[in-house]
């Protein structure tokens, strides 16, 4: 569990902050002590960093994070200790849409914040968010950390350059970074409608047949937000402990197949649901398969999910359930 030592008073700068794994792993900060900064572009007053009260609770910084003239300031000013980089344009129809504000983000981010990093004297521990999808298409499943990044559509290739970028920083200049590769993260603060597990949830709520924008054949890694922040924190502390660990990245998953199709109906069943799913096989650009293998992390950092996928489903309609009640109760 959480080393609450470690963490007691800790500067702690995170990027992303307003996201669905942002405002989980800033809770979590805010629980066991830590002095928390993050950084916001865009205010988002559902977000759970709003919703929970969070944010009168941490520091706040507003702009972008490529912006490397204000990282250099926020690093300098709060002399943070620790750096989680969640930041990201996370989107793939979005990045489809818009490549270039998708790399502005994702890559020109990464290389603003690492170079800030570069030039603070403060920062001991730097944890960067990567993904499944810098493995790009791969013929071997499950995924291990050895396969090449080979991201070919513009998100993908955003995390690949990202994923890479930390790895040039860690390894030519000795900062210490470290790098995690989750699945599809899940769970309540998600606002992005057209992901398929907050967006069915809502259909059903508003009984509404839940739309799969693909065949639902597709298979993801659904890994949940909470696990997340746990896997984050636990990895800033082991690199605390053991500096070699710097420019490792590491896969975080429950390692479960399991397609679209099967996530929508656990949801609808879990729901007590009879709503059949439009299926519009509209989904293009997109890998086919992805499913991660997370022996390294269980090995080498003692890392194991907290949550079982059934677990997580449960904890995530509970979330939504009560988020539409109070917005009903807002008219």
């Amino acid at each position: 569990m959480t080393d609450t030592a470690f963490w007691r008073d800790r500067p702690v700068f995170v990027t992303g902050a307003t996201g669905l794994v942002g405002a989980w792993v800033v809770k979590r900060l805010v629980e066991v002590g830590a002095d928390v900064v993050c950084l916001v572009r865009d205010g988002v007053p559902q977000s759970e960093l709003a919703r929970s009260g969070l944010l009168a609770r941490v520091r706040t910084v507003r702009g972008q994070v490529q912006d490397q003239a204000l990282m250099e300031r926020v690093l300098g000013e709060y002399e943070a200790q620790t750096v989680l980089h969640l930041a990201a344009q996370t989107i793939v129809g979005v990045a489809n849409r818009n490549p270039v504000s998708t790399f502005e983000a994702n890559i020109a981010g990464t290389w603003a914040l690492l170079e800030a990093a570069r030039r603070s004297p403060t920062v001991k521990q730097i944890v960067l968010a990567s993904s499944d999808k810098a493995y790009g298409d791969q013929p071997v499943l499950p995924y291990t950390e050895d396969a090449p990044l080979q991201g070919r559509h513009p998100y993908d290739v955003s995390k690949s350059c990202a994923d890479l970028i930390g790895q040039s920083y860690a390894v030519t200049y000795g900062l210490p970074v470290v790098i995690t590769r989750c699945g599809n993260f899940y769970g309540g603060g998600d606002l992005n409608w057209n992901r398929i597990i907050p967006g069915t949830i809502r259909s059903v709520l508003r009984g509404q047949a839940p739309v799969i924008r693909s065949d639902g054949q597709y298979i993801r890694d659904y890994f949940y937000v909470e696990d997340g922040a746990h896997a984050y924190l636990t990895l800033a502390e082991k690199l605390a402990n053991d500096p070699s660990l710097a420019g490792h990245a590491f896969n975080f998953s429950n390692q479960l197949s399991v397609t679209v199709l099967d996530i929508v109906q656990q949801i609808l069943a879990a729901m007590g649901s009879n709503l059949s799913p439009d299926i519009r096989n509209e989904a293009s650009h997109e890998i086919r398969e992805q499913v991660l293998d997370a022996a390294k992390a269980r090995t080498m950092l003692g890392w194991s999910p907290l949550f079982t996928l059934d677990e997580g489903l449960a904890r995530t309609i509970a979330w939504y359930q009560d988020f539409f009640e109070r917005e009903e109760r807002a008219r």
